[in-house]
């Protein structure tokens, strides 16, 4: 049940269904010079949208908006503080809770790890604000990256490479603008540089040559069964 396409009615129906919604959570971020800006939105949303179809859920309308720290300097990113971000996810899962949802799933197409670490402390400090609450906090691109470990043949691939491009290819192949060389970035560890395009110029962590549409539906496909399984524990009470 897509939150945005439903009716008052509906809705009230829905909740005679289930109380699960699921939270999409994305960026506007460079993803090379082949991928589209939204590409870590529109992979969230795809699964949940197809999780959606297999079993009675809610799924909000997904942010557009996160924090990008390693892309920042990168023509396209656009960033929001973590202090931003955690309010937008508390304030979202509170008025859920108000209109009668209980298990909410926050899932992050975006990697980044300020970006999730905001998302995990919203979840901390809903949890003892909300009583009946249950909540996750779940990052996609990790369950592609286990789920699709036997199909994914870069190592280390983590953005705008193997699996992001394949699974666009899959999805939508009319916004993959060819390819990008593959590339890893070379931030020093434990340093914080102004520059950061300096370290990463392409904007690729992986090998986008390797990409295609299969591995980008199978890698889809393994990523909503993980989900599924995350939301069944959830409703368990796991």
């Amino acid at each position: 049940m897509i939150l945005y396409e439903m009716t008052m009615p509906e809705f009230e129906r829905g909740l005679k269904k289930t109380r699960t919604v699921v939270i999409p959570f994305g960026v506007l971020e460079q993803h090379g010079s082949h991928l589209p800006l939204g590409t870590d939105t529109m992979q969230a949303e795809d699964v949940c949208r197809h999780l959606a179809a297999r079993r009675a859920l809610f799924v909000a309308p997904p942010i557009h908006y996160g924090v990008c720290r390693s892309t920042a300097d990168h023509p396209g990113t656009i960033s929001i503080s973590t202090d931003t971000l955690k309010a937008l996810a508390m304030e979202i899962v509170k008025d859920l809770y108000r209109q009668g949802l209980r298990c909410f799933v926050l899932l992050s197409g975006h990697a980044g790890g300020t970006h999730n670490a905001a998302l995990l402390d919203a979840g901390e400090t809903l949890l003892k604000q909300l009583p009946e609450a249950a909540i996750a906090v779940v990052t996609e691109y990790d369950l592609a990256a286990g789920e699709g470990r036997g199909i994914i043949e870069t190592p280390g691939d983590a953005h705008a490479g193997e699996i992001e491009t394949s699974r666009i290819l899959n999805s939508r192949p009319h916004l993959v603008k060819g390819s990008s060389p593959a590339e890893v970035p070379s931030f020093p560890r434990g340093l914080l540089v102004r520059d950061k395009r300096r370290h990463w110029p392409g904007g690729v962590h992986g090998d986008p040559s390797k990409a295609t549409a299969d591995k980008g539906r199978r890698i889809e496909e393994l990523v909503v069964d993980a989900l599924e399984r995350l939301v069944i524990l959830l409703e368990e009470g796991a």
